[in-house]
């Protein structure tokens, strides 16, 4: 495993260790130098098979995030960050595909994904959700010029998302996926993870 001190990183990257997925964690500390200017590194390469890999951007978030007026499906993302992974996808070729994985720490009741595809990590639950970075650009709508982010409206990104362990464990799946990423209720009384 790389240093990491992001914990939705940290969380990833030890689903994908438990989870016997091949991938290679990028070292995120020097931007890649190019013709047209710097290239922000994406997080994790993963294989699929031999003939296809995944570019990943982990995007960290609580599910809900907010203190008293609770928000589900925050999915912003900076412009540098799609446009860098864009480039990488094309740079990379076509067996490649590029995507924005979020990382979502579940906070309360309610669940981006079924209960039994949460993923304990030290004491607290996640979920992976996956969208195709050509998707999100497609579909995203500016949220805050200053800051350069954008973001895609809930319904939109609820369609496209789909569990990443549906990607890895179906290899064969289109990776535009067919599933709808909705809010699940959690059982009442579920335990916190034992890690």
């Amino acid at each position: 495993m790389t240093k990491r001190c992001n914990h939705y990183e940290l969380a990833f990257e030890t689903y994908l260790r438990e989870h016997r997925v091949a991938y290679v964690a990028v070292n995120e500390q020097r931007r890649s130098l190019t013709h047209q200017g710097s290239l922000k590194s994406l997080d994790f390469i993963v294989s699929l098979s031999d003939t296809a890999s995944l570019l990943i951007d982990i995007k960290g978030r609580r599910f809900p995030s907010g203190g008293q007026h609770k928000q589900y499906w925050k999915n912003w993302s900076r412009w540098d960050d799609l446009s860098s992974m864009a480039c990488w996808q094309d740079r990379l070729g076509c067996s490649s595909c590029a995507l924005l994985v979020f990382a979502y720490q579940v906070v309360g009741d309610r669940s981006p994904v079924e209960a039994e595809r949460l993923f304990a990590f030290r004491d607290r639950w996640y979920a992976f959700l996956a969208v195709r970075v050509a998707d999100y650009i497609q579909f995203s709508k500016p949220l805050s010029a200053r800051w350069q982010t954008v973001s895609m409206p809930a319904q939109l990104f609820r369609q496209a998302a789909i569990p990443f362990d549906s990607i890895v464990g179906w290899q064969n799946r289109s990776l535009l996926g067919d599933k709808l990423a909705g809010a699940v209720d959690l059982p009442v009384g579920m335990p916190a993870p034992a890690n």
